[in-house]
């Protein structure tokens, strides 16, 4: 009849299993903690957190991924190295960056006079540049046809503002710069919450 300790191994699987359980990995009895699956455990978050930063650069969802990579091995270790305070600071960063992209782009416009018109076009704009260019150039594409959208958007918003051309261009062009330094920004941030992540499962 299974004991608890049996009863917690099965349900978190990186936890060590109970003592004398019997459970071979190769040649080796794991009688305490399973060296391979933690360390499997630790190589996936990892390639996750790698994975995570580069789709943050290409404005897709890195920095979820980063969060959802360490919440999944938190669970299967038993929240032991990463746990659920851990996490929750994690997802709270996750957010911040998400705040960050989606404001810069808007502050730096409207610190150029732009209109609100400006404002909801590059909006706009960036989402419809993002589906647009997706499709002939996956990934990057993504990032390409955001910022183009995003210019033209403010452009245009600009324009049916009754503002010149010369004015809807600088918007326009801030516009687009903003989005950038959205993404940078967001980037960076994955980039930190990897950081906090590899020292919590290398370092602990």
């Amino acid at each position: 009849m299974p004991d608890a300790n049996w009863a917690a191994a099965l349900c978190h699987p990186l936890r060590c299993r109970p003592a004398g359980a019997g459970v071979i990995i190769g040649s080796h009895s794991c009688a305490g903690k399973s060296f391979v699956w933690d360390y499997a455990g630790i190589a996936a978050v990892c390639v996750a957190c790698v994975v995570g930063i580069g789709l943050t650069a290409v404005r897709l969802p890195g920095t979820w991924l980063i969060a959802l990579a360490a919440s999944v091995y938190g669970w299967l270790s038993g929240w032991g190295r990463v746990s659920i305070t851990s996490v929750a600071v994690l997802i709270g960063i996750a957010v911040v960056g998400e705040v960050c992209e989606a404001l810069a782009s808007a502050a730096l416009a409207k610190r150029a006079g732009a209109s609100r018109q400006a404002l909801w076009g590059a909006l706009a704009g960036g989402f419809a540049g993002m589906l647009l260019f997706s499709v002939p150039l996956p990934v990057i594409g993504t990032t390409i046809g955001a910022v183009l959208g995003c210019f033209t958007g403010a452009l245009i918003g600009e324009l049916l503002a009754q503002r010149t051309l010369p004015q809807g261009t600088r918007v326009g062009v801030v516009s687009a710069a903003g989005f950038v330094l959205g993404i940078a920004l967001k980037t960076a941030i994955a980039f930190l919450m990897t950081a906090m992540v590899l020292a919590a499962l290398l370092f602990d």
